[in-house]
Order: C-alpha cells, then structure tokens, then sequence
C-alpha cells in the first residue's frame, strides 16, 4: 500500500484535505518550506503542480504561477531534487499534477523510476486519454506510483472504465471548466459523487473551485477528501512565499 492508501488508513473516515501548490513558484528554494509549512498547517496530502507552458486544465491563478516557476528557470530534475529533500524531513504522501507531455519528454520509464527514487507517490495526468494510458502503467505498476484517476459529472457511463487500474484515489472535478475558485456548486454534486462511489473502491477526493472553508466543510460530508489548489497558490502568490501565511491558509480552510 502506497502513503497515499496509507494515509487515508489512518485517517479512518475523517475526510483528508489536499492542498496543491506549483512547484517553483516563487522559487525552487522555497517549495520545500512551502511543503513543510502546509503539512504543519493541517494537510494530509500535497499536490504539487509540475510547471507546464500549455496546462489546459488550469484557470488563471495557476496559470500565472506555472510561468512565474518557467520564468524562474524551474525543471523538472529540481523538482525531482525538491522532493528527495522533502523526504528528508517528511513522509507526507506527495502526488505531482503533471502534463502528459512533460513525462513523455522526459522518457516515461524514467521519469517514473525517479518518482519512485525520489519518493513522489501519486501522479494526477490531467491530459492523459484513456486510451494511452497503457503506455505509463505498466511502468507505475512495477514502481507502486498511483495513478490517480480524474472523472467529471460528464463522464457517465465511462467512470468505471476511468477508475479502472487507478490507485491512491479517485479526483472528482466538481464542475465543469479549469481550475479556480466558485461562488456556487451544482446541486447534482452529491448524486454525481454517489453514481462514482457505487463503481469505486478507492476514497474519492473533489476539486475545483474550493475556495472557502465554508466550501470545504460542504464537501467534507460528500467526499473522502477536499482538494483545494487555487486559493493556497494564490496565498503564494500574494506574500511572495511566505511559509507562515500559507500555514495558516491551510489552517483556516481544513479546520485545523
């Protein structure tokens, strides 16, 4: 069992709050405190975003911060180098949000045996057609990197075949579009969330547009955990890094 399996273990039923940060931004030097300041705050698991040119699941916030990290000189080896000294100090489960293109850039092989070496649990491939999924999983399998599944309100009958050889959870997009915060959610959510529970033995996580901790405490009675991405980045953004003002973010949003 990976972290992430884990980590949900061990939380027996309270819901996990995931944050998500890019990585890189405001530069390579602060992502781990980053990390370790969320951890401290009350997150059970990170998303970090793995900078890309063209990330077309991702709404202006982390749009801006993704070419803050390029502009920064930001690649995927200092990432790599961030997490193993994440892991010198913490066992947090990591996933990393990463474009399909950047793995395949990289060669898919080994950029699966770094996630491995360098202790990066899970990998979210917003961009990843199920149909190609066969050419990575063969290498996360023999590493035990989770594939984290993405399934939408509009992916209906295919849910199933989504979450089929997923691992570590399953991220349900609360709605339709790229990232960012929301002033409402649909009200079919829960019935949504339900139809993916009843084809699904992983915990389901929901993302999107949660912003508040008003929003958090909504979906923490629908879901195993809250994914919330936008509103930690732009904390990032808004102090230029500071550790403090994202602990407390975090803090304030998961309740803790």
């Amino acid at each position: 069992m990976s972290r992430i399996g884990k980590k949900f273990e061990k939380l027996g039923g309270k819901t996990a709050f995931i944050g998500y940060i890019t990585a890189g931004d405001p530069s390579i030097e602060t992502t781990k405190d980053l990390v370790l300041a969320m951890e401290k705050g009350g997150c059970d698991i990170i998303e970090l975003g793995v900078p890309y040119s063209d990330p077309v699941a991702d709404g202006p916030v982390i749009q801006a911060a993704a070419q803050r990290a390029l502009d920064n000189g930001v690649t995927v080896e200092k990432i790599f180098e961030v997490v193993e000294d994440i892991r010198k100090e913490s066992q947090i489960p990591l996933v990393f949000l990463v474009y399909y293109n950047t793995i395949y850039a990289n060669g898919l092989e080994k950029f699966v045996s770094k996630c491995a070496e360098t202790g990066v649990d899970g990998l979210i491939i917003p961009d990843l057609p199920l149909e190609e999924r066969e050419e990575i999983l063969p290498f996360m399998k023999a590493k035990e990197i989770d594939l984290i599944p993405l399934v939408a309100p509009n992916s209906g009958d295919r849910v199933e075949k989504i979450i089929e050889n997923g691992g570590g959870f399953v991220y349900c997009i609360s709605s339709f579009g790229v990232t960012g915060t929301r002033t409402e959610f649909d009200n079919t959510i829960g019935a949504y969330l339900k139809e993916v529970k009843k084809v699904s033995e992983l915990p389901l996580a929901i993302g999107f547009g949660i912003s508040t901790r008003e929003d958090v405490k909504t979906f923490e009675t629908l879901a195993n955990g809250v994914i919330v991405g936008s509103a930690l980045v732009k904390v990032v953004a808004e102090t230029n890094g500071d550790t403090k003002a994202l602990e407390n973010k975090v803090r304030e949003l998961s309740g803790n």
